[in-house]
């Protein structure tokens, strides 16, 4: 389950482009497919064109490595996934920003696929606060 989230501003409601996941996962797998989701959900919010929703939701590629699960769509990585438990600063499952093509930012975790309650939009994860 996501929310989309609404502010409101000089009294009139105003839609954030932002997915809230609340869905909790048993597996990684799962948990992919529950962040992806939701990123279709609001790329769907964003474009009105039938042809480019169906582009958006066709178009994810999913490439697992020892350490990380790269997330892909339209040639841009939107995210990568800690793929591993011997981490030292992450857990499995950890939503992080990509830092480039072939690595992500390693600052901070943005969520986590397995435990839900975390932000994301059509572009890949909002920073957490």
């Amino acid at each position: 389950m996501w929310y989309i989230l609404i502010i409101i501003k000089n009294n009139e409601r105003e839609k954030i482009m932002t997915v809230q996941i609340t869905k909790t996962a048993k597996n990684i797998g799962d948990g992919i497919n529950n962040m992806t989701d939701a990123m279709i959900e609001d790329y769907n919010d964003f474009i009105s064109t039938e042809r480019m929703q169906d582009k958006f939701a066709n178009g994810f590629e999913i490439r697992k490595g020892k350490k990380y699960i790269k997330v892909i769509n339209d040639n841009a990585v939107k995210c990568f996934i800690v793929n591993t438990t011997e981490d030292k600063v992450f857990e499995y499952g950890d939503i992080l920003k990509p830092a480039g093509w072939n690595a992500p930012a390693r600052n901070y975790k943005r969520g986590n696929v397995l435990e839900g309650n975390y932000l994301m939009n059509w572009t890949g994860p909002v920073y957490m606060s």
